[in-house]
This record gives structure tokens, sequence and C-alpha cells, in this order.
């Protein structure tokens, strides 16, 4: 682990116990959440804290630094099952990233109904 995944380790750690204080769960809600995923390579379920755009039954989000984190790769190639916890609601959806002509990478989220 790099020192940059250190820090942001640390950060993530310390955000996940603001994200769950009700009264800033509603605030943070509308645009924070909370990812859980189980790693294909560990097999160990990983809670983010990141930021999440919503439209309707999808939601997206932007990855920041792409080359130096690895936990979207796990949605490459088919994508694989999430909880997410946005605004005191639980979800569940498949993401799937995707990376474009720019580098940019995308983890888009279809919600089940």
């Amino acid at each position: 682990m790099n020192t940059f995944q250190k820090s942001a380790a640390a950060f993530n750690r310390v955000f996940m116990v603001v994200m769950k204080a009700p009264v800033l769960d509603r605030v943070l809600g509308r645009s924070m959440g909370i990812l859980t995923y189980t790693g294909r390579k560990s097999g160990k379920k990983i809670s983010l804290p990141l930021a999440i755009s919503r439209k309707g039954d999808h939601l997206k989000v932007g990855v920041a630094m792409p080359d130096k984190k690895n936990w979207w790769r796990n949605f490459m190639n088919g994508g694989g099952r999430v909880d997410v916890d946005l605004g005191g609601v639980h979800y569940t959806g498949l993401a799937t990233a995707t990376r474009d002509d720019r580098g940019r990478v995308f983890v888009d989220i279809a919600l089940d109904r």
C-alpha cells in the first residue's frame, strides 16, 4: 500500500464515522454515500464513503485519480453487486466501471427495484 492509499484509508475510516452520525447522514446523504462490496480477489467486505450523484434508479460515481486507486477495478468486465447507504436509506444494485477515451473512470450503479 503506497502513501496515498494509506492516507486515503485513514481519511475513509474517519469519514465513515461522520457519515453514520444521524444529523450529518441526512445532510451529507444527498451527495455522499457508503458503498459496500466484496473484493474479487480478497473476498473481504469493503466499505468506502463516496460522492454519488443520483438520477432515478441509477447512481454515478466519478473516480478521482483512478490510477492511484484499485477499488473500482472490482466492477470491470461485467460489474459486481454492491450495497449503498445514501441519505439513511439502504439500496442494492449492480455496479459497472468504465474508462473513457480521456482516461476518466466512472462507476455506474443500477439500483434493484
